[in-house]
């Protein structure tokens, strides 16, 4: 089916597009060759399915693990295929069971209640068009966050991490490790907005520590390879750490839960310290299980598929602090489709400040 028989109306659709593919699995250092720029056939939808043009794609460091063969709740990339993440885009055809009797007509709802020409979140990025199943797309509330790209941003996971799994309360000493990447750099800010009294995070250069003190509100900033960061934590945080946001893992966790309180509660959302690196990496720590148990200190694990119900309520509250102007939006954007390797390439070697968005 064409799109134009297939939405009622005739849509700008080439018969090629471009695609990104994993070329060479990596080893201890991602660089640009191990990806190549392709060109391939649009796909055209098939029973329900929905076509649909990228806008926004989303880079974040969780893409690195995906090349090697650890052990996520996701597939790992395959080799000479398309790689795929967060995207955002407009619906531009479906396919022949995917709309009713009346098709035909110029905005038809799709599965989902998706109408043609409406922005979706969808997983089928490093590509300028994709066939989706209309059931697995989310049609983006711009009412409720105006700002397509702050779609992308990794906010919900950051507000996971303080309310459902660090659950910060008013009064609150939080520190967030890692605290200058996409989700760090939310992750502090929301803190701030749920009563946190003093925010910590830590990063990798003064450059980025001075951002986060000057522009993110965090009231002080560990430096990575700047001396101990036990020591820095108990200077920065003398009354020691309440909620801890755990990005990175290794030495940074470590200490924190040498300096942390009587029941602290650790969110761990990621584990930057082994899962960059080559095939195999893992990001091991030793932990006094002893201390915990006298401490009464929670270590909580947290995946986004256990929160996907709670989307609207991010949405919502997301975006009323940043019209506000109480929650900023930190990113880096690209444009263009072949700058996605290299902005994922900057992103692992630490060059970028917030989260990383290629538009397209």
């Amino acid at each position: 089916m064409s799109p134009a028989a297939a939405t009622g109306r005739p849509v700008d659709v080439p018969a090629t597009h471009r695609e990104v593919r994993l070329v060479e699995r990596p080893g201890a250092e991602l660089r640009t060759e191990h990806f190549a720029l392709r060109t391939a056939p649009v796909p055209a939808p098939g029973p329900g399915q929905l076509l649909v043009r990228n806008r926004y794609m989303a880079v974040v460091a969780v893409m690195r693990t995906l090349m090697t063969d650890a052990d996520l709740p996701m597939p790992a990339y395959e080799v000479d295929a398309p790689l795929w993440g967060p995207a955002i885009g407009e619906v531009v055809a479906v396919g022949d069971d995917a709309v009713g009797d009346d098709a035909a007509s110029a905005g038809a709802r799709v599965g989902g209640g998706v109408v043609v020409g409406d922005l979706v979140e969808h997983h089928a990025s490093w590509r300028e068009y994709a066939a989706v199943d209309a059931g697995s797309v989310r049609a983006l509330d711009l009412a409720a966050l105006p700002d397509p790209a702050a779609h992308l941003s990794q906010a919900l996971t950051a507000w996971a991490g303080v309310v459902c799994a660090g659950e910060v309360r008013p009064g609150d000493t939080v520190f967030v490790s890692g605290a200058a990447g996409g989700v760090g750099s939310m992750a502090g800010q929301i803190a701030r907005l749920y009563g946190a009294a003093r925010v910590i995070g830590s990063t990798s250069s003064q450059r980025k520590a001075d951002y986060l003190t000057g522009e993110l509100g965090y009231d002080a900033a560990v430096l990575r390879g700047a001396g101990s960061i036990e020591e820095q934590l108990r200077r920065l945080a003398p009354d020691g750490l309440d909620v801890v946001f755990d990005n990175v893992g290794g030495e940074q966790l470590q200490a924190a839960l040498k300096v942390a309180n009587r029941k602290a509660r650790f969110a761990i959302i990621g584990a930057l310290s082994g899962q960059l690196g080559a095939a195999g990496s893992t990001a091991l720590v030793e932990i006094d299980t002893l201390q915990l148990l006298a401490r009464s200190i929670e270590l909580r694990g947290l995946t986004l598929l256990d929160h996907l119900d709670r989307i609207p309520e991010w949405t919502r509250e997301i975006g009323a602090a940043m019209a506000t102007g109480r929650l900023t939006f930190p990113h880096t954007r690209f444009t263009g489709l072949d700058q996605a390797p290299g902005a994922l390439v900057g992103l692992i070697a630490g060059q970028h400040i917030g989260a990383v968005v290629v538009e397209l």
